[in-house]
């Protein structure tokens, strides 16, 4: 392990179509909803796993440890995504959280390895037999992995298809996946950069909720809402949705705060009420529109973020 070198993984820049240039010269790749994974395979049939940070994970996944085998004397550096999937194939963050955080805990890794397995989905090659490849284009490090023949019930190459960005995202947005991460195909790798020459975009559902609390700000934002507490009308009641915590300008959060402050009362508006610290609730009587990737299995939005107030709209035009 320690004649390979640590190699931080390149990042991509959010953005949104169209592609800069046109998306021709460009390849596609599904965004997977997991944990960024660099494995260091010395060639001895062993594998190593780190994470983003750098921190060794192996024992967290020792069900990757046999891609050192699949790999044979060849030592390679590679870099993909640790997912769960769920019983239609498609990743399940939910599920891959079953798995995460278990370094201190390598029996109950072992454990959940049989029961909840997680699958690596490799996009990249770093180093491949003591040739350092980060210099090459993508297309050359592309055909260079496909040549491994990497494929298994625990990792796999996922296809990648030049151009066709705005037909490939409308696919991943009809599956339910979180969408898709566009390359140059002159792309050198960069390792620890946010480049330009990555762009993820995101999958964006849009929904009206109700707003039923707030969670004071902090330091320069005190007295002013750091987070809303939001909701829908389901079976009868509020239901609560989660917590929103991005997305305004300054004047709009101003806004907010006047009107919270208006609203506001003692009782809780959600049932059940939901345990969030410092909660300050109102009349839910305010309507909101937000944006958001998945709802988790409990119906909670994942990764809210705030569009805009809907002063045109009551409570009960979303019934």
């Amino acid at each position: 392990m320690a004649d390979l070198p640590l190699i931080a993984p390149m990042l991509a820049t959010p953005g949104r179509l169209p592609l800069p240039g046109g998306d021709g010269g460009w390849a596609v790749e599904t965004k997977q909803d997991g944990q960024r994974a660099v494995v260091h395979a010395p060639g001895d049939g062993t594998a190593l796993v780190r994470s983003r940070s750098g921190e060794d994970i192996t024992a967290v996944y020792p069900e990757l440890r046999g891609l050192g085998g699949a790999l044979g004397a060849v030592p390679a550096v590679l870099d993909g995504e640790v997912v769960a999937l769920d019983a239609s194939g498609r990743p399940d963050f939910e599920r891959l959280q079953a798995r995460m955080g278990l370094l201190r805990s390598p029996g109950r890794a072992a454990r959940l390895a049989t029961t909840t397995p997680v699958h690596l989905m490799i996009f990249d090659v770093l180093l491949l037999g003591g040739r350092d490849l980060t210099g090459r284009p993508w297309t050359e490090r592309r055909e260079v992995l496909a040549s491994l023949g990497l494929a298994g019930p625990r990792w796999s190459v996922p296809a990648a298809v030049v151009g066709r960005a705005a037909e490939a995202l409308e696919a991943t947005r009809a599956a339910g996946l979180e969408g898709i991460v566009c390359k140059r195909l002159t792309s050198v790798y960069e390792p620890g950069v946010r480049s330009r020459s990555w762009i993820k975009i995101r999958n964006v559902r849009t929904q009206d909720v109700i707003v039923g609390g707030w969670v004071p700000g902090g330091g320069h934002l005190a007295g002013l809402p750091g987070a809303l507490l939001v909701g829908e009308h389901r079976d009868g009641a509020l239901r609560y949705l989660g917590s929103v915590g991005t997305g305004w300008s300054d004047r709009e959060r101003a806004v907010l705060a006047r009107l919270l402050d208006v609203a506001a009362t003692d009782t809780c508006p959600f049932r059940p009420a939901p345990r969030v610290p410092r909660a300050r609730w109102v009349l839910p009587r305010l309507v909101g529109e937000v944006g958001y990737s998945t709802r988790t299995r409990a119906g909670l939005l994942r990764q809210p973020s705030w569009y805009r107030l809907r002063q045109d709209l009551a409570p009960g035009d979303l019934d």
